[in-house]
């Protein structure tokens, strides 16, 4: 589904993401690991279209993505959560889910001067859509209160639901356990393993390597902007190389 080719990315010199290849499988978790400065996340932006590229290609179901902007990117599909929570913090939890959906007659200044009986029908029926999230996410109760007080883990939750809102044939998860308490852990893992057996596609950063190890069907390993191995976890931890730069401990 989504196909890097000799992906580069220079800052002033640096080789942040120094020639990285990759396919990610239709309908498989794909796992991104290594070590801190890596190029990961740099790689990531890459794929979504908020970085450009110095150098190489990215392929979306078949098509040239390379130098399509982000938006552009995101309605095909290809749909990304941040490494750091990105919520908007003074909007409801509700809100910060509404916000991102596309398809809403009152989001053009035509609609808004037409009045709420334009628009009210998509209102609605997004409303509908994201009360459904919060329910499966087991967030409804919260659906009133403002996102900035939600705990870190309950923000990692909205980020993944406001992408899903987006109706992601592609997500791009950076980090998506990171800061999270070991309870909601296992409530990503679960959410994430679900929407796999629905067929969606997940290319994930993640530190927690027995979470890779469970979540993830393949792996590619990164260090020094270089992609230094893929396969299996069990496979990986039998590579001297990647052992030494990354899985020692």
């Amino acid at each position: 589904m989504l196909v890097a080719q000799d992906v580069h990315r220079h800052f002033e010199g640096m080789h942040a993401v120094d020639g990285v290849s990759l396919d990610v499988p239709r309908g498989q978790i794909t796992g991104l690991i290594g070590p801190n400065g890596a190029g990961k996340s740099t790689f990531m932006a890459v794929v979504a279209g908020t970085l450009p590229a110095s150098a190489g290609r990215i392929f979306f179901e078949g098509a040239d993505i390379t130098r399509l902007p982000a938006y552009r990117r995101a309605r095909l599909g290809l749909v990304r959560t941040f490494q750091l929570p990105s919520e908007f913090a003074r909007l409801t939890v509700l809100e910060n889910l509404l916000v991102a959906a596309p398809h809403n007659r009152g989001d053009s200044l035509f609609g808004a001067l037409m009045g709420r009986r334009y628009w009210r029908e998509d209102e609605e029926r997004l409303v509908t859509e994201a009360r459904g999230l919060l329910k499966r996410f087991g967030m409804s109760a919260k659906e009133s209160d403002y996102a900035g007080l939600m705990s870190g883990g309950q923000k990692r939750l909205i980020e993944i639901m406001r992408a899903l809102m987006l109706h992601p044939r592609c997500l791009l998860l950076d980090e998506p356990m990171s800061g999270v308490h070991p309870r909601v852990v296992e409530q990503i893992r679960y959410y994430l393993q679900s929407l796999r057996a629905e067929g969606l596609t997940i290319l994930m950063v993640e530190h927690e390597l027995h979470l890779v190890e469970q979540l993830c069907d393949s792996v590619f390993v990164m260090a020094q902007g270089k992609l230094i191995g893929s396969g299996t976890m069990a496979g990986l931890r039998r590579q001297r190389e990647i052992v030494d730069a990354y899985l020692v401990g």
